[in-house]
C-alpha cells in the first residue's frame, strides 16, 4: 500500500488535499465508503447536534454510559490541541498508530472519492470503534445534521441540545431553518431529544413527518435548580438532590437533562439514580470551556453570540467577575458583532488576534468589527504570543484575562500558557 509509512501529521496534512472543498456537505461520499468498508457498527449509536452543548453533553453522556461496563466510543470535533482528542474509546483517546491505521483502512477502499478531512475523520473513527468492539457510540455532529457525515450512519436516539443562530452561511439565516437542518438527525420510530425548552417549529414539523418519538425539555421532562441543587423529572421517575454539573456555566443543568433523558429514551434508565449521577457529573473536565489557567486565564471556545452569552454568566461568577482583557480570534463566517456584544459589559480591554485557518479574519479586520461593535479601540496583535504579552502587561496580576472565539484561539492560548508554565514551574 503506497501509504504505509506516513506520520499521523503527514496524514492530517494529505487530508487536506483530497477534497477541493473544506466543507462538502452531502451524504452519499460517506454511504459509499459505509458500503466498501463493511464496518460492524456499535450496537447502540446516539447523534448529538446543536448549535452549543454537545462538547458538554458528549462529556457527560460518555461518563455515565461507561459505568455500565459497556465499550463507549465517542467522536467530537474539532479538537484543541491534538486530533486524538476527537477519538476516545472508554475515555482514551487513540493512539496514533490507532489513528494511522485506521487512515490505511479508509484510504485502501477510497479508490478515488473525494472525501473531506472531516469525512475522512469520520470513517476513521467508526474503523476504531469496530476494531475495538465498541458497544454504544456517541458521534457529535460536525455541521448541521441533515447532511453532515455523521448522519450517514443510523443512530438508536438522537439528541439536539438546542438551536441558535450560527454556520449562517451554509445552514440559513434563521432560527427555523438551521432547526430544519439540524432535526434531519431524527429517524422514524425511534426516539429524539431536544434538550432546551424553545422549541422550534422545524423540530416538531420533522419529527412528525418522519414518525420520530420526540422527548422536549420542560414539556416532556423536567428539571428545575434550587438552592445549589437540582431536581429532574419524567413520567413517573423523579430524581431529586442532584449536584451541579461540574462543568462551568448554568447552561450544563439544562445538558445534563438532556443526557438525562437520553439515557431513559435509549434503554439505559437504570442509570438514572441519583448518587451514581451525582458521582459522575460532578467529576467532569472539558478542557477549553470556561477553564482556568494559571489561575487568571480563562479560556473558552465560544463563538457565537448564544455561546458568548453563556461564557459572560460564567466569568461573571469568577474573580472579580469581570475580564481586564479579552483576546478575540475568531473565523470569518461567524458574527462577530452579537459575540462582542455579549462579553463587552465585562471587558475592560479588547485584542485581536488571528488564529491559523485559512477561514479565521486577519487580525486587522477582526479588530476593526470590535472596534465598531463597541466603540471602543481595540489593540492588534501579530500572535498569539504578543497578545498574551500585551494583556499581561495592561493588566494587574490578580485580573482575569479571556481568551475565546473559536477552538483555533483556545489551542494556541493552551499552548502558550502550557510552555510558560513549564518555563516558571
Amino acid at each position: 500500500m503506497p501509504d504505509r509509512g506516513l506520520q499521523l501529521n503527514e496524514w492530517l496534512a494529505r487530508l487536506e488535499t483530497y477534497s477541493p472543498h473544506e466543507i462538502d456537505l452531502g451524504l452519499e461520499r460517506v454511504q459509499l465508503m459505509l458500503q466498501r468498508l463493511a464496518l460492524t457498527l456499535p450496537a447502540t449509536v446516539i447523534h448529538v447536534a446543536g448549535t452549543n452543548g454537545k462538547g458538554s453533553s458528549v462529556a457527560m453522556l460518555d461518563a455515565c454510559l461507561r459505568t455500565t461496563g459497556d465499550c463507549v466510543g465517542s467522536y467530537t470535533s474539532p479538537h484543541l490541541l491534538r486530533f486524538n482528542e476527537r477519538i476516545r474509546v472508554n475515555g482514551v483517546e487513540a493512539t496514533d498508530d490507532e489513528i494511522v491505521a485506521a487512515f490505511e483502512v479508509v484510504e485502501a477502499r477510497r479508490d478515488g472519492v473525494p472525501l473531506t478531512y472531516f469525512e475522512f475523520g469520520t470513517l476513521a473513527a467508526l474503523v476504531i470503534f469496530a476494531e475495538r468492539s465498541v458497544d454504544v457510540a456517541i458521534l457529535e455532529v460536525g455541521l448541521g445534521g441533515r447532511l453532515d457525515a455523521v448522519n450517514a450512519i443510523e443512530p438508536s436516539v438522537s439528541l439536539i441540545t438546542n438551536v441558535a443562530l450560527d454556520h449562517c452561511d451554509w445552514l440559513g439565516d434563521n432560527v427555523e431553518a438551521i432547526a430544519a437542518e439540524k432535526a434531519g438527525v431524527m429517524r422514524s420510530e425511534k426516539p429524539a431529544v431536544f434538550a432546551a425548552a424553545d422549541l422550534p417549529r422545524a423540530i416538531t414539523a420533522k419529527a412528525e413527518s418522519v414518525g420520530a418519538e420526540l422527548f422536549v425539555g420542560n414539556r416532556d421532562y423536567r428539571w428545575s435548580v434550587e438552592d445549589g441543587t437540582w431536581s429532574w423529572q419524567f413520567d413517573d421517575l423523579a430524581l431529586d438532590g442532584l449536584e451541579r454539573p461540574s462543568l462551568p456555566g448554568d447552561m450544563q443543568v439544562q445538558n445534563a437533562a438532556g443526557t438525562l433523558m437520553v439515557l431513559a429514551a435509549a434503554g439505559f434508565d437504570h442509570l438514572l439514580e441519583v448518587g451514581l449521577i451525582n458521582s459522575v457529573l460532578t467529576r467532569l473536565e472539558l478542557p477549553g470551556r470556561a477553564q482556568t489557567v494559571a489561575d487568571r486565564f480563562v479560556v473558552d471556545v465560544a463563538h457565537n453570540p448564544a455561546a458568548a452569552t453563556a461564557l459572560a454568566d460564567a466569568v461573571g461568577r469568577i474573580g472579580t467577575g469581570r475580564a481586564a482583557v479579552t483576546i478575540l480570534g475568531m473565523l470569518d463566517d461567524k458574527d462577530v458583532s452579537g459575540v462582542v456584544t455579549e462579553l463587552d459589559a465585562l471587558t475592560d480591554h479588547w485584542i485581536a488576534v488571528g488564529v491559523d485557518s485559512p477561514r479565521a479574519f486577519q487580525a486587522e479586520e477582526l479588530a476593526r468589527q470590535v472596534a465598531n461593535a463597541t466603540d471602543r479601540p481595540c489593540w492588534i496583535a501579530a500572535s498569539m504570543d504578543q497578545a498574551i504579552a500585551r494583556a499581561t502587561e495592561i493588566s494587574e496580576t490578580w485580573e482575569t484575562i479571556l481568551i475565546t472565539g473559536s477552538f483555533y484561539t483556545v489551542g494556541a492560548a493552551l499552548v502558550i500558557l502550557a510552555a510558560a508554565g513549564n518555563e516558571h514551574g
